[in-house]
């Protein structure tokens, strides 16, 4: 029976959906973990630096194939082998993190999906002009660990002076660097907040919306679970289709389909929810352009 391991920068609790998606996509290719395929599990809950050591042993088991959640584990699972197929769901460029040579064509051992995270942060600006026309100074909360954020914040500050904003980052790595950074920011009293698309925040997701939901200002979140879990507004990827792709790929490659001719997928929808209740909380009112152009509405 195949070993397949799962290498999560996050932890099991928090990713279940995305998990039952990945299932879901390796049973449409006729895989069903415990009769076809097992899955060994690997949870860094949030502490990166563990990621190397747990993309080794997966190596050593030897597994057949590796699924690597989010942007550090894709890149512990590519540096620790350059034979054993890796399939990925990642928020950055997977050609400038250094993944694949090629999106159509990636040419190695890795493929799978990219959330195009760091594009969709200037759409999010957009969202807070929205929301709010008079802002000037916008917060955004960062984790500087992340291998992504550098991609992340040039984006967002290429636009940012288009719409007339000035960008205040706030730095976070751990729960406590999250209180410091919000204790911070009510100190700066910005008028909107952003909230960068680390996996660790989202992993961190209650504890960031408890504290967002306590500035008298709009903030908006990168995923719908934020929105969810109680959150203003989102703008981002459906998470759970991507990794529904990513068992489709999974299943692919056990049947012998090769990682460095499956292109990496671009997501071609984007999900905008609003979470009226929190609104209502904030005392924001919701443009009705903005209400109308909403995929879901929380109330």
């Amino acid at each position: 029976m195949p070993l397949v391991g799962y290498l999560s920068t996050l932890s099991e609790p928090q990713v279940a959906p995305q998990l039952a998606a990945f299932r879901r996509g390796l049973g449409q290719t006729g895989f069903a973990e415990g009769r076809d395929i097992e899955i060994i599990y690997r949870w860094a809950e949030g502490q990166y630096q563990r990621l190397p050591a747990m993309a080794a042993e997966l190596v050593n088991r030897p597994v057949s194939l590796i699924l690597a959640q989010a942007p550090p584990a894709a890149l512990a699972a590519k540096a620790a082998t350059a034979n054993i197929p890796i399939v990925f769901v990642v928020g950055f460029d997977p050609v400038g993190g250094g993944l694949v040579t090629d999106l159509n064509r990636p040419g190695g051992n890795a493929t799978g999906m990219t959330l195009i995270s760091h594009v969709l942060g200037q759409k999010r600006l957009e969202l807070l002009r929205d929301l709010s026309p008079k802002a000037a100074t916008v917060a955004m909360l960062v984790n500087p660990l992340s291998p992504d954020t550098a991609v992340e914040i040039r984006s967002i500050q290429s636009v940012a002076s288009t719409l007339g904003f000035q960008l205040a980052m706030f730095n976070a790595a751990t729960p406590a660097e999250i209180d410091k950074a919000f204790d911070d920011i009510v100190k700066k009293r910005p008028d909107a907040l952003l909230i960068g698309t680390d996996p660790f925040f989202l992993n961190q997701r209650m504890q960031i919306v408890k504290r967002a939901s306590q500035l008298p200002v709009p903030t908006v979140y990168p995923f719908r679970d934020y929105a969810t879990a109680g959150g203003l507004l989102s703008y981002g990827t459906n998470i759970a289709n991507s990794y529904r792709q990513a068992g489709i790929y999974a299943g692919r490659i056990l049947k012998g389909a090769n990682p460095a001719e499956l292109p990496v997928m671009q997501p071609t929808t984007f999900e905008l929810v609003i979470n009226l209740k929190a609104a209502s909380a904030l005392h924001i009112d919701i443009p009705r352009t903005l209400h109308a152009r909403s995929d879901e509405v929380i109330e």
